[in-house]
């Protein structure tokens, strides 16, 4: 698997808003797009950086995945996306080679991405997502 370039880099915080004063005020980023994921408890801000974007990650219930990181390690980077072609088969290419796998099968992400996550036990400690724009 060749990834084609990162896709994002998801960073955990405990409030968009609050978040925003630094991205956008202090280092001059601007916010594109705000939207929730139901499905996986959580709000995501979006910005541009060259060719590659930033996803800050704001939990909406006290049981969701992006909560209970902040609570074990805290706010800050919580994985890398990698955009990938053929999002399934990477999926099993990865498997085979004895990678463990969050997400055995793509499903429905921020922006309308196809994503699977790839579990850090098997990635150098680094949540990893595999993203894939539909269609592709």
């Amino acid at each position: 698997m060749i990834p084609n370039k990162i896709e994002h880099i998801g960073i955990a915080v405990k409030s968009i808003e609050e978040s925003l004063k630094y991205y956008e005020g202090i280092l001059g980023l601007k916010c594109y797009k705000i939207e929730e994921v139901a499905d996986q408890k959580v709000k995501t801000a979006f910005m541009m950086v060259g060719e590659t974007k930033l996803e800050l990650l704001e939990s909406t219930s006290p049981e969701g995945p992006v909560a209970k990181f902040i609570d074990k390690k805290g706010e800050g980077i919580h994985h890398i996306a990698f955009a990938v072609s053929g999002l399934a088969d990477r999926l099993r290419e990865v498997e085979e080679k004895g990678v463990q796998l969050i997400d055995k099968n793509p499903r429905k992400g921020a922006e309308g991405l196809n994503i699977a996550f790839l579990h850090p036990k098997s990635t150098q400690s680094v949540l990893t997502e595999l993203c894939e724009k539909p269609n592709e």
